[in-house]
């Protein structure tokens, strides 16, 4: 057996990877005499997503280190926080989330049984408890309250009593469930330095606070709960997994804000202290890297493709997942699911004739269009006017794509050039060569006809996102269904500027270096 951990060995696991400890001396004190008693708390609201693993990892590390652990099901902070979870679906989201986690801590191989389980409702209910929201209430100013929930509390016009009591039952949360430290997300600093503040007003000892750092969604911003296109559920299908993936925000060389980076550096390397990136032999085959830092760095220095790397975290993702669909796909839990997150109820179509009887939803944000790169251009071998072009957007392998561009731009213009490709066209062979995407040009009104191939802002990358202004956020559809003609229908309002800038209803075509453009054909069409 190896010997138990010493307080510095005990200090170095329940510290590693976290942003920030308030009372590094307090714990180091409590490490000296004993086991250290913590708790994490999870409020039950929206679906646990893959960016809980990071929480989770660490709960691993405070059980190697020895540490009493409790973790709560925050059921009635769910429903104060502007009701997230409403009343009558709190029952089954606890229930829910006890699976869940539960599952997800199976997963990466942690101790059920060395764990305490308590959902709020067991004791926040108490004459005790509630004596002392009271108490609490009477020392706490509004500011200080508002102030603490700013970065958790969903915040709104008109905000909701509840949204103020919700720090003051974080707070009480520490004592009543007689622990030394609090363990959460960095966002939950207001509310920690709140408990600081206030609990010894109650005659309560102050606690030590333990923050892991916010880890970026696939979009880039914090992995939420409530935006589909930045989590990766629990339970979504390998294609989801793949889809969801395949579209994050993953630029070759950049490693600020990197969704996928982030994901490997905060939840899959302190899980298995490795990573491997898998290659074809072609492209150098797999490579293990046993330390993250030596990752971002050939990363950066763009050795690691972003198409491989998430390809690779696809396959590590889908490791851990595999067991918790397999428990979830059981009878019992796929109908608790199904209860705790009821379908919103589909709108019954409007009758023929009226108003609302319009076509589907018809906007830019589904249209998948993306920066990308000419590999190379060649002659179709069975058409004068057409090219073969293989273009990089940013996938494992480039897209093989066919244009009638013979005619109007040399081959060696096209070569090597960024170019702005449509991706979610349903692919479809050109005279024998089955082409994946559409390259985008502006086409000029009058005789001759002339077309210039649409320009992204000089510095963008292979597969870097380009948007309609104001419809960044949408998800782009799978695959444009050609009966549907969705493309057809907003192509009918793409045009060129006079500035020559592309355009959609006048909004600008964008990606976040800048606008879209064409060199010269102003007033033109773009097809």
């Amino acid at each position: 057996m190896d010997p138990a951990p010493g307080p510095q060995e005990k200090y170095h696991l329940i510290t590693r990877n976290l942003q920030e400890v308030l009372g590094e001396d307090k714990l180091m004190a409590i490490l000296k005499e004993r086991e250290l008693k913590i708790y994490w708390g999870t409020a039950t609201t929206g679906k646990p997503h893959v960016a809980y693993f990071v929480p989770m990892s660490k709960i691993a590390d405070f059980l190697k280190a020895g540490c009493e652990v409790t973790i709560l099901f925050a059921d009635l902070h769910a429903y104060l926080d502007n009701m997230k979870a409403p009343w009558e679906l709190l029952e089954l989201r606890t229930r829910y989330y006890e699976n869940v986690i539960k599952a997800m801590l199976e997963s990466i191989g942690v101790p059920l049984e060395k764990l305490k389980f308590v959902r709020g409702t067991d004791y926040q209910l108490s004459k005790e408890y509630t004596l002392d929201v009271y108490r609490l209430s009477s020392v706490v100013t509004q500011h200080d309250a508002k102030k603490a929930g700013a970065e958790v509390v969903k915040q709104v016009e008109h905000p909701l009593l509840s949204g103020l009591l919700y720090p003051g039952l974080q707070a009480l949360d520490e004592e009543y469930l007689k622990v030394d430290a609090q363990f959460g997300g960095v966002d939950q600093r207001k509310i920690f330095t709140f408990a600081e503040k206030y609990l010894p007003s109650l005659g309560y000892a102050k606690r030590v606070h333990l923050m892991n750092p916010m880890v970026p969604g696939l979009t880039g911003s914090k992995m939420s709960s409530s935006e589909e296109d930045s989590k990766i559920d629990l339970l979504d299908r390998k294609e989801d997994v793949k889809k969801k993936l395949k579209k994050a925000f993953c630029e070759p060389g950049n490693v600020e804000n990197n969704g996928v980076l982030s994901f490997i550096k905060h939840v899959l390397f302190p899980l298995k202290s490795e990573f491997v990136v898998l290659r074809e032999e072609k492209w150098g085959g797999n490579t293990t890297y046993t330390a993250y830092e030596a990752l971002e760095k050939d990363f950066a220095e763009q050795v690691v493709h972003p198409g491989d790397l998430k390809n690779s975290v696809e396959v590590a993702l889908n490791k851990l997942l595999d067991p918790i669909r397999e428990k979830f796909n059981s009878p019992e839990l796929k109908k608790l699911t199904n209860a705790a997150y009821p379908n919103p109820s589909k709108a019954k179509p409007a009758e023929k004739g009226t108003k609302n009887s319009e076509p589907e939803n018809v906007i830019p944000s589904r249209l998948d269009i993306r920066v990308g790169k000419v590999i190379s251009v060649e002659k179709h071998p069975d058409a004068d006017s057409l090219y073969v072009e293989k273009i990089d957007v940013g996938e494992p392998e480039p897209r093989t794509v066919v244009s009638g561009l013979v005619q109007f731009v040399p081959k060696e213009q096209l070569q090597d050039r960024l170019v702005v490709l449509l991706c979610n066209l349903k692919p479809q062979k050109m005279r024998g060569v089955e082409s994946q995407g559409m390259v985008l040009c502006a086409s000029s009104v009058g005789e001759p006809k002339q077309v210039e191939p649409l320009d992204p802002p000089a510095g963008c990358c292979a597969g870097e996102r380009v948007y309609v202004e104001g419809y960044e956020g949408g998800e782009p559809d799978d695959e444009l269904k050609p009966k549907k003609k969705v493309f057809e229908k907003l192509q009918a309002d793409f045009r060129i500027s006079e500035d020559c800038v592309a355009q959609w209803k006048q909004k600008n075509f964008l990606t976040k270096l800048g606008t879209v453009s064409c060199k010269s054909l102003k007033g033109g069409s773009i097809s």
